[in-house]
């Protein structure tokens, strides 16, 4: 079985080729290109492509696929709204995520950012590295006993519900079906309840039609003075322009975003030598209180190899007609 891999990055390579072993009717060519219509006709002879979150699987793309023979797209991640997945479905063409690799990994950056705006780590950090060891602009707040917010409590939204409760913090939860693990200390609310009483607010579901822009003016203004927001799921549970317009209001105390709406085109490539001149990122980076990263919630040493297994084990799933849940 022929594997093509678009957008393979060194680390890409070294996780699958230390679990290829176990998987010796596989293989695997690497390409640097990202997938989008016009490299899908590479694929012409495997029988099936491994993409990422940020590649173009649209219809055009899955029609080439098609018409090379393609079986299977195996995404390496939890999200797939970048697929079009009744497309897919019309075509023949298998579908399969990695919906858990590591929960914990993606919770504990989701924490990592909420302490870090909180506690200005990132500003700390650079004024001592130029010797200024004032403390002006490094007040935080103590979050043992505030309330912890969390909005989606799938694996990654119940691992950071577990992380806030060992902080010591309330934690209330707001999503469509309880999780019957997090009963005895998550108290589950409605959004409006949610978004009025958290001190801090972190983004754990889905993107669909019904989360598209959850976080818009409107309900940043329910929204206590002061709150802490992260959001390390999808960028489009977040309307950037009405989050800039909450960030003027003075609203949070700090913003943590591991996703945004603008990454497709700009998360893991270097654009340091070019100018984004109508970037909203850009206009983010402007706040004080704002901290950026790479949507690399994924990316520790565990969750890569829980990723290439699992996408091994779909693409033999997939060749011998296996439903698990998995599949899109």
């Amino acid at each position: 079985m022929k594997l093509l891999f678009y957008a393979a990055k060194d680390y890409d390579r070294k996780s699958f080729d230390s679990v290829i072993g176990d998987f010796k009717d596989i293989e695997i060519d690497y390409i640097e290109h990202e997938l989008e219509p016009r490299t899908a006709v590479l694929a012409k002879g495997y029988d099936a492509v491994c993409a990422f979150v940020s590649a173009d699987v649209g219809a055009e793309t899955l029609e080439i696929f098609a018409d090379c023979g393609v079986k299977a797209v195996l995404m390496r991640c939890a999200g797939y709204n970048n697929v079009d997945t009744e497309k897919a479905k019309e075509l023949g063409i298998t579908v399969k995520i990695v919906p858990g690799y590591s929960p914990e990994s993606v919770a504990e950056l989701a924490m990592g950012l909420a302490l870090a705006v909180n506690r200005r780590l990132y500003k700390a950090y650079n004024k001592v590295r130029e010797n200024d060891y004032t403390l002006k602009g490094l007040r935080g707040v103590l979050l043992h006993g505030k309330t912890a917010g969390i909005v989606g409590t799938g694996k990654i939204g119940a691992a950071m519900c577990r992380i806030c409760n060992g902080f010591g913090m309330k934690v209330i939860a707001y999503d469509v079906y309880e999780n019957p693990d997090l009963k005895g200390f998550v108290e589950y609310v409605s959004l409006d309840e949610l978004l009025e009483r958290s001190d801090l607010i972190s983004l754990h579901c889905p993107l669909l039609d019904s989360t598209y822009h959850m976080i818009n003016i409107e309900n940043i203004k329910k929204m206590k003075d002061g709150v802490i927001l992260v959001n390390t799921s999808r960028g489009a549970l977040i309307d950037t322009d009405e989050l800039i317009e909450g960030i003027r209001m003075d609203k949070f105390l700090g913003v943590g975003l591991d996703v945004y709406e603008e990454e497709t085109g700009n998360v893991y490539e270097d654009r340091s030598d070019q100018i984004m001149a109508h970037s909203v990122t850009a206009r983010l980076l402007s706040f004080p209180n704002v901290m950026i990263t790479s949507h690399q919630g994924f990316y520790t040493l565990e969750a890569l190899k829980s990723i290439a297994e699992t996408t091994l084990q779909n693409m033999v799933d997939a060749a011998n007609g296996v439903d698990t849940r998995n599949n899109v």
